[in-house]
């Protein structure tokens, strides 16, 4: 098997290109959240992921005629990331709640949206075995 080396050039040139990338996804997220009249708090989450976790709230909401149920959000919110991005996702929504959570590095979105606060987050899941089982 042949190994490339890379030179010095050659790889500055390529974090550039990551860096430029990056910067672009966070301006196509910043237009989004925008264009839902969404309000991004702290993250710690791909910027995929966020654009998934504003677009589906926004698509929930725009769904009902009545006033908003915070539960059925939160539920919804929570059905769609376990099944997209596999289980022990949390969601909270309301319009005053206070937090202190634990998350998985990668996995924590904060945002307001119309009058509601949305936290979402996922939680490393273990299997916990009786003794002597």
């Amino acid at each position: 098997m042949e190994v490339k080396a890379h030179s010095e050039p050659e790889m500055m040139k390529e974090k550039q290109a990551r860096h430029e990338r990056c910067a672009t996804e966070e301006v196509k997220l910043a237009a989004t959240a925008i264009t839902l009249n969404v309000q991004l708090r702290p993250s710690d989450m791909p910027l995929h992921m966020q654009d998934r976790a504003l677009r589906c709230t926004r698509s929930f909401l725009d769904g009902i005629k009545s006033h908003p149920n915070p539960t059925h959000l939160a539920r919804a919110l929570k059905k769609e990331f376990d099944s997209l991005y596999g289980p022990a996702w949390h969601c909270v929504v309301g319009t005053s709640f206070g937090s202190f959570v634990t998350h998985s590095p990668g996995a924590f979105v904060y945002f307001s949206i119309d009058s509601l606060s949305v936290l979402l987050f996922k939680t490393e899941v273990q299997l916990v075995t009786e003794p002597g089982a």
